[in-house]
C-alpha cells in the first residue's frame, strides 16, 4: 500500500514536467511546426518574459509574500527606458543630457530596486499586507507609466550616433550563439536564484520565514533585510523584463506588463512552489513558465479565441493549486504511515535481539 502513495507522491512531484510533455505532445500534433528548432527559439524568447518575472515571484512567495506590482513595474521602467533614450534628461537652461545604451539599463534597473524596496519597507515596517500593498504599488506604477508621456508610447528607440545611444535593440532582438539574448539574460538569473535558495544562508533565510516566521525571528533570522532583498531582487526582475520588451518592439508602451503578474504567478505555482510559502523551487517555476507560454503559442497557432485562451489558462492553474493541495494531503498520509510502520516494528526488532 505504501508503494502505491510514493508511486502516487513521485507523480505529482513530476507534475510540472508530465504538463510541459502533454502541452509539447498535444501541439505538435496539431500544429505541424510547433516543434520545429525556429519556432521553439521563438517560443523559448517568450519564455524568457514570464520566466525572469517567476524567478523573482518565487523568491517572493517563499517568503509567504505575493508582488502584484511586477507588470506595471515593467511597464514603468520601459517608459523610462524610452524617455532617457529620446528625450534625454533635462539639465540647466536648455541642455539636454543622453546616457548611453548601458547607463539606461543601469538606471531602470536601479528604478526597479527602488520599487521593490519601497514594498519591501512598506510590508516589513509599516506592517502593510504584501497583497494590499503591491496592490497599491501596481496602480502607482501604472499611473506613473502613463504620466511620463501623458498616455503616449515612445517610438523608434533606435538612438543617434551622434548622440552615443545606439544598440538599445541588441538587448532584445540579438543572439549569440544562434540563441536570443533575452534567453541567456533569463538563465543568467535563473541560475543566480538556483544559487541564492540552494547554497546561501540567505537561501535558508527565506525558506524559514515562509515555513514559520515567528520561529525563523526566535532563532534569529534577519527578516526585515531578507524581505526587502526578495522584493528588490523581483523588482529588479520587472525592470529586466521592460527593458527587453521596450528593446524588442523598439517602442516604450505605457501599458507594457499588463496582467503579466498572473503569468508570473501562474508559473510559479504550476512549478509547485506554495503560496503559503515556504516550499518550492525556482527551476519548477522556470518549468510552469514554459508550460504557461507553450500553452498559450500553442493556442494561438491553432487559432483559438483569446478569451478562450484566458479561460483555458485560468482553468490551469486552478487545476495545479488543486493538485498541489491533495500532493500535501497525500504526503501527510505517507508520513503518518511511516511513523506508524516504524512504531509497530520497533518491538519486533526487540524481540529478535532478546
Amino acid at each position: 500500500m505504501q508503494t502505491k502513495y510514493r508511486l502516487y507522491m513521485y507523480l505529482l512531484q513530476a507534475r510540472t514536467f508530465i504538463a510541459l510533455l502533454l502541452v509539447v505532445l498535444f501541439f505538435s500534433s496539431m500544429v505541424p511546426n510547433f516543434l520545429t528548432v525556429s519556432n521553439l527559439l521563438i517560443m523559448t524568447q517568450h519564455v524568457a518574459i514570464t520566466g525572469l518575472l517567476a524567478v523573482g515571484m518565487t523568491l517572493v512567495i517563499l517568503t509567504g509574500g505575493i508582488d502584484l506590482s511586477v507588470g506595471a513595474v515593467a511597464g514603468v521602467c520601459g517608459m523610462i527606458a524610452g524617455a532617457l533614450l529620446t528625450v534625454g534628461v533635462p539639465l540647466w537652461g536648455d541642455n539636454l543630457l543622453f546616457l548611453n545604451v548601458f547607463e539606461v539599463c543601469g538606471v531602470v534597473v536601479l528604478l526597479g530596486l527602488l520599487f521593490g524596496l519601497i514594498n519591501g519597507t512598506l510590508i516589513t515596517k509599516l506592517g502593510v499586507a504584501p497583497f494590499i500593498c503591491t496592490l497599491g504599488a501596481m496602480y502607482v506604477a501604472r499611473g506613473a507609466a502613463l504620466l511620463t508621456a501623458d498616455g503616449k508610447t515612445y517610438p523608434n528607440l533606435v538612438g543617434m550616433e551622434a548622440l552615443g545611444n545606439t544598440g538599445f535593440a541588441t538587448l532584445g532582438s540579438g543572439s549569440l550563439f544562434g540563441i536570443y539574448n533575452p534567453i541567456w539574460l533569463m538563465m543568467a538569473v535563473v541560475v543566480l536564484g538556483i544559487y541564492i535558495t540552494k547554497k546561501t544562508p540567505l537561501g535558508r533565510y527565506i525558506y524559514a520565514i515562509g515555513g514559520n516566521e515567528p520561529a525563523a525571528r526566535l532563532s534569529g533570522v534577519p527578516i526585515v533585510k531578507v524581505k526587502l532583498f526578495v522584493y528588490a531582487f523581483s523588482g529588479m526582475c520587472a525592470a529586466l523584463v521592460g527593458l527587453v520588451i521596450a528593446s524588442q518592439l523598439q517602442t516604450a508602451h505605457p501599458m507594457t506588463g499588463n496582467m503579466f503578474e498572473m503569468d508570473a504567478i501562474g508559473a510559479t505555482v504550476l512549478g509547485g512552489t506554495a503560496l503559503s510559502g515556504g516550499r518550492g523551487r525556482v527551476f519548477g517555476s522556470i518549468i510552469g513558465a514554459f508550460v504557461i507560454v507553450f500553452l498559450a503559442d500553442g493556442l494561438v497557432m491553432m487559432g483559438v479565441s483569446e478569451f478562450w485562451q484566458m479561460v483555458i489558462k485560468g482553468l490551469v492553474i486552478v487545476t495545479a493549486v488543486v493538485i498541489d493541495q491533495f500532493q500535501q494531503r497525500l504526503q501527510s498520509k505517507v508520513t503518518l504511515m511511516q511513523r506508524h510502520e516504524k512504531k509497530t516494528a520497533q518491538p519486533l526488532t526487540e524481540v529478535s535481539h532478546g
